[in-house]
């Protein structure tokens, strides 16, 4: 007997008009990441182990190479992407920033210091347990080495950074070139007449949001990048450059354990908010902010924890978590000098002094890149890299393990919204009439 049509039927999706990668999209992206871990060790032992029957070296594996350059391909478009993303998101920062007021005044410091000490005990860390040691193996180069930090002049390292014309550093993916040239035209822009900044305010908010579209485009090329590289690393230098990596994942959650101690402390000693209430009261944002991996997509949550749950003043909430969220990313900061620290461990290639601050340098002003994107900390890691003349290829190594460490680091980054709440909220505690305002409107007493 045949079946009958019905209206039902006409509505239900068949399944030959459904995508054909809609079960691959649809997945979560660190699932795929660990699919292309997973392909790419399996097919990186089988090259391996076929090289090895036949005789072929694995430098001269011409599949082998094909991998190794598609995954390279997906690294240098994220290069690409990095100096527009910091430059827009510079403009629309500086063009958009309430300016003058104290409470303005209080968050840029917190924030600034914040960030400077999350730098500090990432170096700190990196340089005490120097994860990249753990494995010593001779990793080739495909870019030149930076030269040891000796008779450094950081006067004329400083002047070599000054852009010879507006686009070259974004060219060169020179990252305090791309500040200068952000500050320089963000804070003329906050000096033309009003129709002519409510249009100028447009355009960077237009581009901003087209460079974040085309960002995501290829976050969903990272499991293939993924694959590239590790079955390029396996295939050619076995599992041995993996071993580090478990020291690495140590050393950096340790640090961020450690600047989420940083937080806490000060708003014990310097609010009337108690660590053990914040963190009670905030076990909502934080499983949002490490399932989610993104500050921005948690923010509402972290404001109404915020208010509702541990019971700071609305403004404080709102100038730290929906305004700070935008330039608070501590635990990005943190982890980008740890891995610049930890590849040059990696391969033996010496960071002095000048070499650490300049990474300090770049870190501060990457992580305001960042903005509070899924991997977007992929992205402005390239230019931190690029900074201190470290091979980018590396990179691709770090994307093994980057799918859980950056939801540590965003649970960091939510946490500094909240430590900037609290500080901002001060050492006395709200009043009931505080307590029964919220967004301006006046609450009745349940």
């Amino acid at each position: 007997m045949s079946h009958q049509q019905t209206p039902l039927d006409t509505e239900r999706p068949r399944e030959s008009d459904r995508p054909a990668l809609a079960w691959w999209t649809g997945s979560p992206l660190y699932l795929r990441i660990l699919c292309g871990l997973a392909l790419g060790a399996l097919v990186g032992v089988v090259l391996r182990h076929y090289n090895q029957a036949y005789g072929v070296a694995p430098q001269n594996s011409l599949l082998l190479e094909l991998l190794y350059q598609a995954s390279m391909l997906i690294l240098k478009v994220l290069g690409a992407l990095a100096p527009p993303l910091i430059l827009l998101a510079l403009l629309d920062t500086l063009i958009n920033a309430r300016l003058g007021s104290g409470v303005a005044r209080r968050m840029a410091f917190l924030l600034v210091l914040n960030t400077v000490v999350a730098i500090l005990i990432g170096l700190l860390v990196a340089n005490v347990v120097r994860p990249g040691a753990w494995s010593k193996i001779d990793l080739p180069s495909r870019t030149p080495a930076a030269s040891e930090d000796q008779h450094v002049d950081p006067i004329a390292e400083l002047l070599k950074n000054v852009p010879e014309s507006l686009l070259e550093p974004l060219v060169s993916n020179n990252v305090i070139g791309v500040i200068l040239i952000g500050i320089a035209f963000g804070v003329a822009m906050r000096r033309l007449p009003p129709t002519d900044r409510t249009m100028a305010e447009g355009m960077v908010a237009a581009g901003f949001k087209t460079i974040v579209i085309v960002l995501h485009w290829v976050i969903e090329l990272v499991p293939i990048g993924v694959f590239g590289i590790v079955s390029h690393v396996v295939g050619t230098e076995g599992f041995a450059p993996f071993k580090a990596l478990g020291a690495f994942v140590l050393a950096v959650l340790i640090g961020l354990f450690l600047q989420l101690c940083w937080y806490l402390a000060r708003i014990r000693w310097g609010t009337w908010v108690r660590p053990m209430q914040v963190l009670a009261g905030m076990k909502d944002a934080i499983v949002m902010a490490f399932s989610t991996d993104s500050s921005t997509a948690t923010m509402p949550v972290t404001y109404a924890c915020l208010r509702d749950k541990v019971g700071i003043r609305e403004e404080s909430a709102r100038m730290g978590a929906l305004v700070g969220t935008n330039f608070n990313n501590d635990g990005t900061a943190l982890y980008e000098a740890m891995a610049a620290l930890f590849v040059s461990q990696l391969i033996g290639m010496h960071l002095g002094l000048w070499q650490q601050l300049l990474v300090v340098l770049t870190s501060v002003f990457a992580s305001v890149g960042a903005a509070g994107i899924p991997e977007a900390g992929l992205v402005t890691m390239t230019l931190v890299f690029s900074a201190v003349g470290l091979p980018p290829q590396y990179i691709g190594m770090l994307l093994t393990v980057d799918w859980f460490l950056d939801r540590s680091r965003t649970v960091i980054n939510m946490m500094g919204d909240v430590n900037v709440s609290c500080m901002l909220d001060g050492r006395t505690p709200p009043t009931d009439d505080e307590r029964m305002t919220k967004g301006g409107i006046e609450l009745q007493p349940a």
